[in-house]
């Protein structure tokens, strides 16, 4: 299965081009599913047509679906949601405030990559394609596996062992005094069972032979910094980016005075685009005349994105930013083929690194690791310019 992730700053457009991206495959003869898990679901209203939490056919070869975090919490993890509850409730709170702080915070961005999971293992569609929260929040996760690896082998499944030995000892006497009971089996298993999954899932992002972002960004500059602290999010996973949609750019037939400066300024930000993500493809999309709303709509972005190209194809194969390390130290890869070591200067600034090739400049946003270091050598090798990171004298 291919699985394109389209994520961007809220508001760009990342939707449409989702659903525009999911036409051009189905329209190829790829069985493809466009699944929203943005809580703040807006796909139905790009398809103009009603979906829901389970996968609704829009067009031969092409089905939509809205992540419903309530429905998915309960399927994978009822009964911790149960065991939860009851607590809350023990504790004073009224049915309808306990059901709601049952669900943790960001519980409805794991269980969207548990539902990803689950589509790749079942295999039933060619393309996967997943309209994520915005800046791919959800993506952040992916760090789940690392930090609780340690916790749930070394502590989580010894005190499990001891919980199921003592629960019968201590639940007569429990019970009485608490008002609710010790967790059972079932709630004991779930943790554990779920970073498995999450586990195994993050093989499958982090296989860009399968899996690739699409970062949706509009020439301004919130919105291209917001997209370069994401491609560094992402880098820092090693969650590959295969492509960048610049949309919205307003075209040279609108000739009103009004929009002379808009114009003046994004184009600006479009050269911006291009130099700080190259060498990824950017691909530019016009501001259109009219709301993309419905199939017809979407059609003609479908056209414009995509033309005669496949868009399940991996657009750009390269890991072109990566940050490793060793031995408590960190180095940031940058994939510059074909570019002399004496033609790059580097400067930091907060936590930006700049990198000046001839008269052309990159703006690197650093992940929080790298941002309170400095660089302090660099070096070519295999077209990577590989910068090493040190604490500040």
């Amino acid at each position: 299965m291919r699985v394109i992730l389209m994520t961007g700053k809220g508001g760009v457009g990342k939707t449409s081009v989702a659903a525009a991206t999911g036409l051009r495959c189905a329209e190829l003869g790829h069985k493809t599913l466009v699944l929203s898990t943005d809580p703040a679901h807006s796909l139905a209203d790009s398809f103009d047509m009603e979906l829901g939490h389970d996968p609704r056919q829009v067009r031969p070869n092409l089905w939509g679906a809205e992540l419903d975090a309530l429905m998915e919490l309960e399927g994978n993890w009822g009964a911790v949601k149960r065991y939860i509850t009851q607590v809350l409730q023990a504790r004073g709170l009224e049915g309808v405030e306990a059901e709601e702080l049952a669900i943790l915070p960001g519980m409805d961005e794991i269980f969207s990559l548990v539902r990803m999971k689950r589509h790749y293992d079942e295999g039933e569609f060619d393309v996967l394609i997943i309209d994520s929260a915005p800046t791919g929040t959800a993506l952040r996760l992916l760090s789940l596996p690392e930090v609780a690896g340690w916790y749930m082998r070394r502590f989580y499944k010894p005190l499990q062992a001891v919980s199921a030995a003592l629960r019968p000892l201590v639940e007569p006497i429990f019970r009485p005094i608490a008002g609710f009971s010790l967790p059972n089996q079932e709630v004991m298993d779930a943790p554990y069972e779920f970073y498995e999954q999450i586990e195994a899932l993050e093989k499958v992002l982090t296989d860009n032979t399968k899996t690739s972002v699409r970062l949706v960004t509009n020439p301004e500059k919130m919105v291209i910094k917001e997209s370069l602290r994401a491609h560094a999010y992402l880098s820092l996973y090693n969650v590959a980016t295969d492509m960048v949609v610049a949309n919205r750019i307003i075209p040279d037939s609108v000739s009103d005075p009004f929009f002379t400066r808009w114009k003046e300024n994004q184009q600006q930000y479009r050269q911006e685009i291009h130099d700080n993500f190259q060498p990824l493809p950017v691909k530019e999309v016009p501001l259109f005349s009219e709301e993309l709303c419905g199939l017809a709509a979407l059609d003609r972005l479908k056209d414009t994105l995509y033309a005669n190209e496949d868009p399940a194809q991996v657009y750009y194969k390269e890991t072109t930013m990566r940050v490793v390390q060793e031995q408590n130290q960190y180095s940031l890869e940058l994939y510059l083929p074909g570019i002399p070591k004496d033609k790059i200067e580097l400067s930091k600034s907060a936590d930006e690194l700049n990198v000046r090739i001839g008269n052309h400049r990159r703006n690197l946003v650093l992940p929080q690791a790298l941002a309170a270091l400095q660089p302090s050598g660099a070096k070519m090798e295999e077209d990577y310019l590989k910068i090493r990171f040190a604490q500040p004298a």
